[in-house]
């Protein structure tokens, strides 16, 4: 049975790996796309990767690493967040593991050298921290949270938005009114019914007697009056 051979790493003083190949645009100068690449954030942080990968993996081509990240990048871009799931569950897979070695550290000093037993123990707790919140943000990416946002008012004219606690949201161009007040309906003056009308509707009140006061004031007896009706 045949042994595969073990990967090695390459060494560092590979002339082309370190270079990196960018092609000419000819709509910018030399400079501008220089400073382009420089500053677009993708190569920067490719050749980061690529410095903390070397001694793990030796010598990486930077220019292959500045694609692939793109090439990830753009998959971000276009909602692909299968890159992201697959670094978080990673990740939080090394944390558990760190946790339980820190763990392990702490019970063998434990009783004997308990400086040593504390020291283990914060970083396993700190270890499983990370963890907790590394799994949290991929159940976030998984299923993103519901967010309930208050409805802003923005008018660019007479508009009234009557914002109650329930679902339901009316929206007016009438004046603004006070919520409390009360429509009052405005009736018109009427007559009280006549008695030679046959109405029963009378006021029921007693007509009050004239004051003796002014004796001159007093109500025109009936033999007093005028016997012309006709106005």
């Amino acid at each position: 049975m045949s042994k595969t051979k073990p990967m090695t790493p390459k060494p560092a003083s590979n002339t082309d790996a370190d270079r990196l190949k960018v092609e000419k645009d000819s709509a910018q100068s030399d400079e501008a796309q220089v400073a382009g690449v420089a500053l677009g954030g993708v190569a920067a942080n490719a050749l980061t990767a690529r410095t903390f990968a070397a001694g793990t993996f030796g010598s990486l081509d930077v220019t292959e690493c500045v694609k692939v990240l793109r090439l990830r990048a753009e998959a971000t871009h276009a909602g692909d967040l299968k890159h992201a799931e697959t670094v978080l569950t990673a990740q939080a897979a090394n944390l558990d593991a760190i946790f339980n070695e820190m763990a392990r550290r702490a019970a063998l000093n434990m009783g004997e050298y308990m400086d040593a037993t504390e020291r283990y123990m914060r970083l396993a707790l700190k270890a499983q921290s990370q963890c907790r919140t590394t799994l949290e943000t991929l159940a976030a990416i998984k299923n993103p949270p519901v967010v309930f946002a208050k409805q802003t008012n923005i008018a660019h004219g007479p508009q009234q938005v009557n914002n109650g606690t329930g679902a339901h949201f009316a929206t007016s161009t009438r004046p603004r009114t006070h919520p409390h007040a009360k429509n009052f309906q405005k009736r018109q003056n009427e007559l009280l019914p006549d008695a030679h009308d046959g109405s029963t509707h009378m006021d029921p009140r007693a007509t009050p007697a004239p004051a003796r006061g002014d004796p001159a004031m007093e109500a025109v007896a009936a033999v007093h009056r005028s016997q012309d009706h006709g106005g």
